[in-house]
């Protein structure tokens, strides 16, 4: 999550506010005291992308907690289904940092009692709110990608939506991100930029089942 930061400054009657454009989060301390030891910040705060406020003893405290805690997450989503068999595949990939290092998350499953691709693609998100809620994630941003548009455009309430089951679909999806307090981005994106999620969705139709985390870097 980008950072800013927030200061009153007051020099001979001058008396005015400055921030600073957004920032890393690693960047925000080293600016901080040096605006300290200059003298003249008064009064300096730091806010993050939802608003919210931090004095730089609070604002230590809280890189201690996000070291801990998953932050930068961006999913994948795709699902799959077959007109033959009857089943759905969804995959999901799940990109995020945690203690300075990048990791990803794969998984996928075969799921039963579904009707179409469409309905897949719901659940494969609705999965993936799961996810970050077994992960612990907690009031933040996260950004949700996938190739189906027309799941990404209703969440973000540019389309609308008139079938009964995807509604119930929707509901759960939101219900579920307004209860973790997480703000989300929906950014769709084409069937190649989604290939990894769709891979794992076509596994899943296969019987080729994958759950696995890993560090990148």
């Amino acid at each position: 999550m980008k950072m800013k930061i927030k200061w009153e400054y007051e020099h001979k009657g001058a008396h005015t506010h400055f921030e600073s454009d957004w920032l890393e989060q690693s960047f925000i301390l080293p600016i901080v005291d040096d605006l300290q030891k200059i003298g003249r910040a008064k009064t300096i705060v730091v806010m993050d992308e939802l608003g919210n406020e931090w004095t730089r003893k609070e604002f230590i405290k809280l890189g201690q907690q996000l070291e801990q805690e998953p932050t930068e997450i961006t999913i994948y989503f795709d699902g799959g289904f077959q007109l033959e068999t009857l089943k759905a595949g969804i995959g999901i990939v799940m990109y995020y940092k945690k203690n300075r290092k990048q990791w990803r998350i794969r998984l996928n499953d075969q799921l039963d009692e579904l009707d179409s691709n469409n309905e897949a693609e719901y659940v494969a998100l609705f999965r993936a709110v799961q996810l970050l809620e077994e992960m612990g994630v907690r009031n933040t941003i996260c950004t949700f990608k996938g190739d189906s548009h027309v799941v990404l455009k209703q969440l973000s309430g540019e389309w609308p939506c008139f079938e009964d089951s995807f509604n119930r679909w929707l509901d759960r999806i939101e219900e579920k991100i307004h209860t973790l307090g997480i703000t989300p981005l929906y950014k769709p994106i084409n069937r190649k930029q989604n290939k990894e999620a769709d891979k794992l969705a076509n596994q899943a139709l296969e019987g080729i089942m994958v759950n696995s985390e890993r560090q990148l870097e």
